[in-house]
Formats: C-alpha cells, structure tokens, sequence
C-alpha cells in the first residue's frame, strides 16, 4: 500500500488529485467514506480537471469532466452523463485508518 495523506486532509465533500509513482489519480471523500479512482476519463484518455483538485460538480455529488462535461457517480466512478455513459473511471483500491489513506496501485 501506498501511503497518500492525512486523513484530515481530505474533508468531507471534496477532491484531490495525487500522483504516485507516475500515475494520476483522484480522490473524494463522500459520506465519510474514501473513493479513488485514476484521473483519466474513459472518453479521451485526458485528466479531468480543469484546476487543480477540482473534479466535483457544482453540487459537489458527482465527479465531473472538465473537458465534455460528463457525470460520474462518485461511489461507483459509473459515468451517467455524457459522451461516455455507461462506462466507469478506473478504480483503484483505497483505505483509511489512524495513519491517513492509503491507495494499492
């Protein structure tokens, strides 16, 4: 496992981008719970955000793609609108304890 950050560096509602060990990757934290995925939308192969750790729509419920506007869920990474609905976010397996959060690649 790779160690990523604090714990309390992730609050509730919100994203982050990382890189580790050369791949891009984002995390959220929604109803306490911890979700990571690669930064990569399944449409153009592109990183999704347009700034820095900012990949949550306006309402902060779904991830979004800067580029074409498409809606993932954050629970699943499924997308649910636009040019790639139907297909998901790559998932990369996470935890939390004590220590912080913790990402397997």
């Amino acid at each position: 496992m790779n160690y990523l950050c604090n714990g309390i560096d992730l609050a509730e509602g919100t994203s982050r981008g990382f890189e580790v060990n050369g791949v891009q990757l984002l995390v959220v934290r929604r109803a306490g719970q911890v979700h990571a995925y690669r930064n990569r939308c399944p449409h153009r192969g592109i990183p999704l955000e347009w700034q820095p750790d900012r990949f949550l729509d306006a309402s902060a419920s779904l991830i979004e793609c800067a580029t074409h506007g498409a809606l993932f869920l954050i629970e699943s990474g499924e997308c649910i609108a636009g040019p790639c609905e139907g297909k998901y976010l790559s998932v990369i397996e996470c935890g939390e304890n004590a220590q912080g959060i913790w990402i397997r690649l």
